[in-house]
């Protein structure tokens, strides 16, 4: 059995710049992520319901620590306006371990 990675890289999508500066703001400043990118004005196509619809959207791209992620999933939840938000953690298995020591002193 393998261990739990202790960082991640959340991914989330938004419908505009203001919730994703808000979201990533919100991240950094309650110390449940050390860095959040906005990638601006990604194209998403995507199923809801029956129909593809396609949006443009901000990636946020979230580095934080497995044990900060339970927090991380609540405030987005808490301040994302869709119905089912995109929140995909990717674990991560290796990295400079300056980088990361980073991450883990900004996310206690």
């Amino acid at each position: 059995m393998s261990e739990k990675p202790e960082y991640l890289i959340v991914l989330n999508t938004c419908p505009g710049s203001i919730t994703a500066k808000q979201i990533a703001q919100d991240l950094v400043a309650n110390n449940l992520a050390a860095c959040v990118n906005i990638i601006p004005e990604i194209h998403s196509y995507f199923k809801w319901g029956n129909t593809v619809k396609n949006e443009q959207e901000y990636l946020l791209i979230i580095k934080t620590t497995a044990e900060t992620y339970p927090r991380v999933e609540k405030k987005i939840l808490s301040l994302h306006p869709y119905e089912l938000p995109e929140i995909i953690a990717v674990p991560v298995n290796t990295g400079f371990e300056g980088y990361l020591n980073w991450v883990n002193q900004y996310t206690r």
